[in-house]
């Protein structure tokens, strides 16, 4: 398995590209929305991520397979990269941050999470010899500033060592995630093949570690509250898994063959902006003032990385190992 790299894996337009990569962030953005209804109602943080994904893998497999028509050996020699993909950039990262969330405040774990894309800049400076220019450096501090203050970190105190470890293994595997997305090759997994062959193995094993009883495996087939209104379960893990996980994933591999790994890493941070906007649409949990001024600053902070991008002359076609 190779990852190339960063400055040589994008592929079309930039325009297409963080148009891609917002989509993307939205739809992972109605996760919690979604989710929280189903955990209300008795479902296992185990249970929904484990239905979400398997989900959102059966609506992918019809086009999938229709992408793989006569190119199985596509799929053959992509199978190392998929199957890291399912079990560390899917499985492990929400396994990673639920288990976080279970030890500290969401908002501390989240922000952990999010320096994923700090390691992104890490890893492409350590492997691949990309030097952060100043306005990365500037962007990802403005960036994660601003993150600071959506979450409201400034009153949470409560920090719990094995919830911080977990939060950055969380962060590990988001960077993962990015890099994962971006890679590329002489004839790389479609995005939509990539994205179903990933589900499928994160969907293997999380029943694996349910069926072994490492991950509480509890649902409920009962009406749910969603959006003040008693639907039945189907309505909140349908959104979740086919907007929140099938769409969000391949939008997210298109975006990060196009961006680069840095670059989608630091627009992903927009899915916490998404997330507050639709608890405010859907939920009417109005953002603070300083959440307003925080989501401020990610824009910039993305806005100075994409300009740096702009400015950086792309570097030959050069495969990474």
């Amino acid at each position: 398995m190779t990852i190339t790299r960063d400055r040589a894996v994008r592929t079309g337009p930039g325009g297409a590209g963080l148009t891609l990569a917002v989509l993307s962030a939205a739809t992972f953005g109605t996760s919690g929305t979604f989710a929280s209804s189903l955990i209300r109602a008795g479902w296992s943080p185990g249970a929904a991520a484990a239905t979400r994904i398997a989900v959102a893998a059966l609506v992918l497999t019809g086009p999938a397979l229709l992408q793989l028509r006569g190119r199985w050996t596509l799929l053959r020699r992509g199978a190392g990269r998929a199957a890291a993909y399912g079990l560390v950039a899917v499985a492990g990262c929400q396994l990673c941050y639920f288990n976080a969330i279970e030890r500290m405040p969401v908002g501390v774990a989240l922000m952990l999470e999010y320096l994923a894309a700090v390691l992104v800049v890490g890893w492409l400076w350590l492997r691949h010899g990309q030097r952060p220019r100043r306005l990365t450096v500037t962007g990802a501090v403005t960036a994660i500033a601003g993150l600071a203050m959506v979450l409201g970190l400034a009153g949470s105190a409560r920090i719990n060592p094995a919830g911080v470890m977990w939060a950055l293994l969380a962060a590990g595997c988001l960077a993962i995630y990015f890099l994962l997305s971006a890679a590329g090759g002489p004839e790389p997994l479609p995005p939509i093949v990539m994205a179903w062959a990933g589900l499928c193995a994160g969907t293997a094993v999380l029943a694996v570690l349910g069926w072994a009883g490492a991950v509480p495996m509890i649902a409920a087939t009962r009406n749910v509250e969603f959006l003040d209104h008693q639907v039945s379960w189907l309505v909140p893990m349908l959104g979740l898994s086919v907007v929140a996980a099938a769409f969000a994933y391949v939008a997210g591999i298109g975006a990060a063959r196009r961006l680069g790994a840095k670059l989608a890493s630091f627009v992903g941070m927009a899915e916490v902006l998404f997330a507050i906007a639709f608890a405010w649409l859907l939920l009417g949990q109005l953002p603070s003032a300083v959440q307003f001024a925080g989501g401020a600053l990610i824009l910039a902070g993305v806005t100075l990385v994409r300009l740096d991008e702009l400015r950086g002359s792309p570097a030959p076609e050069q495969p990474g190992t």
